[in-house]
């Protein structure tokens, strides 16, 4: 809570850490998660989602969604909007939507990665930030645990591309698949790989 306590120390009362996860996989949204944690939060495992097992994700986000003194959202955007808007604006937006559907308004925010412009109150960019401050890192696993759920309702949905496995990843199998089937609905087709994998007699 190093960075959290700077600001605190400057003044800023309530500081919310974001998150988005999902920018890299060919199908499937992206989702941002904004989380303010109690001022001396403490976690023996809470990490970078993608340092942690997907067991120790969904403990872990089942004690911060149902702590009363923990505050957090999810914001979710679609596959339709990726390809009007292209990726990087979407999970922009995402990281915007979330920050503003908190029921008290954070008096800054830490971001992994980097600035997000235009955004709706004063922010601090961390690159690798999951791996430095709890909140981007609890935004991080809220963000990973919602997506990953998404992704094995969608493998439930359109059979045949293994979405609960890869979830929407450029993997091998994905790659295989795509070829063979051609995209469903919620694959990005402003990505290349997908545009690549239309069938000509779809």
């Amino acid at each position: 809570m190093r960075h959290e306590r700077k600001l605190r120390a400057d003044g800023c009362v309530l500081v919310a850490g974001i998150d988005e996860v999902g920018r890299g996989p060919l199908a499937g949204p992206v989702v941002a998660a904004a989380v303010i944690l109690p001022e001396k939060f403490r976690h023996k495992t809470l990490n970078d989602s993608k340092k942690l097992s997907a067991e120790q994700r969904e403990k872990i986000y089942a004690e911060l969604t149902t702590r009363e003194n923990v505050h957090w959202t999810v914001c979710v955007v679609e596959v339709e909007e990726i390809d009007r808007i292209n990726i990087l604006r979407a999970s922009h937006e995402a990281m915007r939507r979330s920050v503003t559907a908190l029921a008290t308004k954070p008096d800054h925010a830490l971001i992994d990665g980097l600035p997000v412009r235009p955004f709706p109150i004063p922010h601090t960019a961390l690159v690798g930030g999951d791996a430095l401050s709890f909140s981007i890192a609890a935004a991080s696993v809220i963000a990973k645990v919602t997506r990953d759920r998404i992704m094995v309702e969608m493998d439930q949905r359109h059979p045949g591309y293994a979405f609960g496995q890869h979830k929407g990843y450029g993997t091998e199998l994905h790659l295989a698949r795509l070829k063979e089937h051609g995209p469903c609905p919620i694959h990005r087709r402003s990505f290349l790989p997908v545009e690549q994998a239309e069938l000509p007699f779809r």
